[in-house]
């Protein structure tokens, strides 16, 4: 079997940026509680500079808010990076589910690891906002394959 030139380079930059990608997840991830805490205060700085009253309840919702999109928004693109290097490996369809799976376990590995780093806490409920944030991409990346064909 031969392989291309392109389609090796292709492989191994999609390869070069999962991998990436999975590094930066894990640096944000072994920051300890108060300064990835800190990290999220300034989308609600910003809120604030735009106006917004974020003091007291407001303020701790909108922390929390800024947090959990982030994880959706973070392996969100895990996924489309997944996918970019599995639909050299595999079928478009499998490639979907297999990219799936990948953020599912890696949210887990994820979730584990920050039961070492100070003030962090392995949630079940990260993992499953994670994957959320894969499946919801998923659909859409289906959706538009869909609409490409016709």
């Amino acid at each position: 079997m031969h392989i291309s030139k392109d389609n090796l380079k292709g492989k191994l930059i999609a390869a070069v940026l999962l991998l990436a990608w999975m590094v930066v997840i894990f640096v944000f991830s072994a920051m300890p509680a108060e300064v990835s805490d800190e990290k999220s205060r300034l989308i609600v700085n910003i809120l604030e500079a735009l106006g917004l009253n974020t003091e007291g309840t407001l303020a701790d919702l909108a922390n929390h808010l800024v947090r959990k999109s982030a994880h959706f928004i973070e392996y969100a693109l895990l996924y489309l990076l997944a996918l970019n290097l599995m639909r050299y490996y595999f079928t478009f369809n499998k490639a979907f589910l297999i990219s799936l799976a990948v953020v599912f376990l890696y949210a887990c590995t994820d979730e584990f690891h920050q039961l070492f780093v100070p003030g962090r806490a392995g949630r079940f409920s990260d993992v499953m906002i994670d994957t959320a944030g894969g499946f919801t991409t998923m659909v859409l990346t289906k959706v538009v394959a869909i609409f490409k064909k016709k």
